[in-house]
């Protein structure tokens, strides 16, 4: 890949900073690349360029604060370019199951190629298509949904119907045992100390989080989907992009979240003296990432794509 000269971003005007970003990037050709320099993350600008020219490009953070982000921001070759994690997964949920045995982020990383995931868990492409063959004989008659082929609307009565009403169903209680596992054997384990007071505040945020998509996001979603089916032309000064944006960076918070959670416990790692109190609350929580690991790929991977899609064809 070629590489262009470092766009200093703090030395331009402000209102021509993201019109010499895309005047550069429209520049590019296949294969070349030039580094972002700014002052602070730019990820909106990444919402911004996924809006406006599609999936046709790769960011990749090189340097992320506190004083300086640097991001390669590249036109991938179409050798290059390929099936992503998340295209993968949306085209069949079975093979999330892969992708987490082998350290791959198929949620908030779905937006990587398979040649940087495998790079970044220190395995080869072929290892993973074998490792992706070997599964589907195991599970091929495995009834799954078809996520990738319904309708957006549908999708996100799905997500609120089955993994909102799972959150709301289960936090209190995860909350408390969480509490009360802590209180009885955190002399013992102080990392369950730290584990409660994480979970608390991890809850908190989701269930905020869930009322935002339920009353901006998806109602906005579903307005896309009726202009679509009515063949009528959509424009507006609210874009999905900046939702999308908000909801994909508190995605990957809650990833960061569920990736401590490991780490305080070992992966739930049981002590030999674990009461089943104990037990149930790893139990509990493993079940809890499983069901929250799925519903961020509903959202990351397959409805907030293609809902930016439906909005830049119905401007079109």
């Amino acid at each position: 890949m070629i590489i262009a000269e470092i766009l200093d971003v703090t030395k331009i005007e402000p209102r021509l900073k993201h019109p010499t970003i895309f005047q550069c990037f429209d520049a590019l050709g296949a294969g070349e690349s030039f580094t972002i320099l700014n002052d602070h993350d730019p990820k909106p600008l990444y919402y911004q360029l996924l809006g406006e020219r599609g999936n046709t490009f790769t960011w990749d953070y090189l340097e992320q604060g506190p004083d300086w982000w640097r991001v390669a921001l590249a036109k991938p070759a179409p050798a290059e370019k390929g099936i992503t994690v998340g295209q993968i997964v949306a085209k069949d949920i079975r093979k999330a199951e892969v992708f987490k045995k082998l350290g791959i982020d198929f949620c908030c990383g779905g937006k990587k190629t398979v040649k940087q995931a495998c790079e970044e868990v220190g395995i080869t492409p072929e290892q993973l298509d074998t490792a992706l063959e070997n599964f589907d004989t195991t599970t091929r008659n495995k009834a799954e949904h078809d996520f990738n082929t319904w309708d957006l609307d549908f999708l996100a009565d799905y997500i609120v119907n089955i993994h909102h009403k799972y959150v709301r169903e289960n936090a209190k209680m995860i909350e408390e045992l969480a509490l009360k596992v802590a209180n009885r054997h955190g002399d013992h384990h102080p990392e369950l100390v730290h584990l409660a007071l994480g979970v608390q505040q991890c809850l908190a945020d989701l269930l905020s989080h869930l009322e935002k998509e339920e009353i901006v996001l998806f109602p906005y979603v579903k307005d896309l989907v009726t202009k679509k089916k009515q063949g009528v032309q959509f424009r507006s000064a609210f874009s999905v992009a900046s939702p999308v944006q908000a909801m994909e960076a508190e995605h990957e918070h809650t990833g960061e979240e569920l990736n401590a959670f490991r780490e305080l416990t070992n992966d739930y790692t049981l002590p030999a003296n674990a009461c089943n109190s104990y037990s149930f609350l790893f139990s509990k929580l493993q079940e809890f990432e499983a069901d929250l690991l799925r519903h961020i790929h509903l959202e990351n991977n397959i409805l907030f794509p293609k809902a930016l899609g439906l909005e830049r064809e119905l401007a079109a």
